[in-house]
């Protein structure tokens, strides 16, 4: 199968399910949600992904919050109910914007496609803060899936996306047909010393971790790029970072522990594509390899000229594996 990556006007927004989603939208197109330096992005397949995404409200109930979060998606315009949606997570401290450059083209290949924000990142409606501790997380997913998905996914995890897939998927087993694991960042042992930190070192740190120059780093060493293109992919990357509730939320992360999943990975039984990119300078191909040892059911693959972000450097090569995986041509 090939796929063609092209520019398309996206579809209009339309409700599914016969919920309310909200769509409102500016002049330019954009969810008038989103913060203002959407209009400064260049990268045209993150600007058309961005006039899609909606707000749905997802009902949650953790510590002392009690109400429904209004949760940032891209949604699908196909629905195909005999088939396992894909639904797509994101890195750590990320957007579904991550997912600009695949996502037209698992549409094309006729999947039927979720991006989804993790909670405490993208661009919820987080006004009225409720935990973003990894269990919240976990049962905001749930909630989600339980309230729209309804049947068992392929669930796609990128770096700590995996690990935030593999927390999900040993928990709630019954939600998940499939697992693809991408560059995973599964062995890590939580956020560390930094969960000690007093919350005035604590709100520093985060707001050193939205400069940037530190983000360009990041995508210097995540991308073998152009460094017009890095600018660029940087504004979109910590787009999110504008978004008022921010900072509270990555510190309600950062002081809760993170995610520590290495005694879970063994419990997981479902078929697993992992993932691992040929330049990968971020995550080691060698935790992959671990990865696929310690897992019941898995395979794997490695994507060529690629760093850590595979779905956004070489979208072709990987969505044909997503693909081949969802159809069962992976063995």
């Amino acid at each position: 199968m090939m796929f063609s990556l092209k520019m398309v006007s996206p579809p209009p927004p339309t409700p599914i399910f016969g919920r309310q989603w909200q769509i409102t939208a500016n002049g330019d197109g954009f969810p008038k949600f989103l913060p203002k330096e959407v209009k400064d992005i260049k990268d045209p397949f993150a600007r058309a992904l961005a006039q899609r995404i909606v707000r749905i409200p997802v009902p949650l109930q953790m510590g002392n919050f009690r109400g429904c979060v209004m949760s940032s998606c891209i949604k699908p315009t196909i629905l195909l109910p005999d088939k396992s949606p894909v639904v797509l997570l994101h890195c750590f401290d990320s957007s579904c914007l991550e997912w600009r450059r695949a996502y037209p083209l698992l549409e094309q290949a006729c999947l039927e496609t979720w991006a989804i924000d993790v909670l405490g990142w993208g661009f919820s409606d987080l006004q009225k803060l409720p935990p973003c501790d990894a269990a919240s997380k976990r049962h905001h997913l749930f909630e989600l899936w339980k309230t729209y998905i309804k049947r068992p996914m392929i669930l796609v995890g990128p770096s700590l996306g995996a690990t935030v897939a593999v927390d999900f998927t040993a928990t709630y087993p019954e939600a998940v047909d499939k697992l693809v694991l991408i560059n995973a960042n599964a062995y890590s042992e939580g956020t560390g010393a930094l969960k000690d930190l007093p919350k005035s070192i604590a709100y520093a740190g985060v707001k050193l971790l939205k400069s940037f120059p530190l983000r360009l780093l990041a995508n210097v060493l995540a991308f073998s790029s152009p460094l017009s293109e890095n600018i660029d992919w940087t504004n979109i990357g910590r787009l999110h970072c504008q978004m008022p509730w921010w900072e509270d939320a990555m510190v309600n992360f950062m002081i809760s522990g993170g995610y520590n999943v290495a005694s879970q990975i063994k419990l997981i039984n479902h078929k697993t594509l992992v993932v691992c990119s040929e330049n990968d300078q971020i995550v080691s191909n060698q935790l992959s390899v671990k990865l696929l040892c310690e897992l019941q059911n898995a395979v794997f693959r490695e994507v060529p000229d690629s760093g850590h972000l595979p779905h956004v450097e070489n979208p072709k090569q990987f969505v044909k594996l997503i693909s081949d995986f969802s159809s069962g041509k992976l063995n």
